[in-house]
């Protein structure tokens, strides 16, 4: 059963299907680059789909032959629209900041498994979007940038933060400070794309794989996804505490008892969420 979500405008579609929130960036003639219509609905589906009980996976991808080109060059300084133009230093950064946290940062948040798939290049702003999800699965045909560099800017939506984690520092000052193409091969063996797939199947493929989590124990797949965060925040006890109550926790839960009678059925698991 597939259902159709309203995103409020063509630039974002949006589709539930299996428990899956396939959402695709939809402004192909610009490679699916940000804008004013389709970045705040990108955030409303976003934070709706990590809140719908009806959801199990998120899946973020691009129409056309792109992910995300990232910011729109065209509007960038003094051609900014007026009200931006007109706003102070510190609104500025305080606009950045909100729009910022609604974005990669609620992404981030999301309590279930969120899969970039990668038609095309992920570049500068779009592939700090493809980094904020738990996993990236690219085309042959795919590349990534950072593309700051090419318009004399730092960087943003946690760019630095998300790279260092995936590649390490010496790799993510390498791709910050040159900007280079990083080829889909590369990029998954430098460990930034999971997998690599032919162009035709990545779609079938980014799919099969959301599919699978979101038929998963919903409630076992968010604690591991905080025991994952917290492996990059606390000491090796703390972590190791945490894990001990949330498996426990789980222990009491009827998606837990339906797992190990599925094993000793010898059949698969009808998980429910609790």
């Amino acid at each position: 059963m597939i259902t159709e979500i309203d995103t409020g405008t063509n630039e974002l579609l949006c589709v539930i299907r299996d428990r899956v929130a396939i959402i695709t960036l939809n402004r192909p003639e610009v490679r699916n680059a940000m804008s004013d219509n389709l970045t705040p609905a990108l955030r409303n589906m976003i934070k709706a789909s990590g809140e719908n009980p009806d959801v199990g996976a998120l899946l973020i991808t691009g129409a056309g032959t792109a992910f995300c080109a990232g910011g729109n060059v065209k509007g960038m300084g003094a051609h900014r629209d007026k009200t931006k133009l007109e706003m102070s230093y510190d609104e500025k950064v305080a606009d950045l900041q909100e729009r910022q946290r609604l974005l990669t940062g609620a992404l981030v948040s999301v309590r279930k498994p969120t899969i970039a798939a990668l038609p095309g290049p992920a570049v500068g702003a779009g592939l700090a979007l493809a980094m904020a999800c738990d996993i990236r699965i690219a085309a042959e045909s795919a590349f990534v940038s950072t593309g700051y560099l090419r318009v004399a800017l730092s960087g943003d939506y946690g760019i630095a933060w998300l790279l260092t984690r995936l590649v390490g520092t010496s790799r993510a000052r390498e791709l910050m400070f040159t900007g280079d193409k990083v080829e889909a091969k590369r990029a998954e063996t430098i460990g930034l794309v999971n997998r690599v797939v032919p162009d035709a199947k990545l779609q079938e493929e980014a799919f099969a794989l959301a599919k699978s989590m979101a038929e998963g124990p919903t409630l076992a797949l968010r604690y591991m996804k905080d025991n994952l965060d917290e492996a990059l925040l606390f000491d090796f006890a703390t972590a190791r505490d945490h894990e001990a109550e949330r498996l426990v926790r789980l222990t009491t839960t009827a998606d837990h008892r339906e797992a190990v009678q599925a094993f000793i059925d010898k059949r698969r698991p009808v998980f429910k969420g609790n």
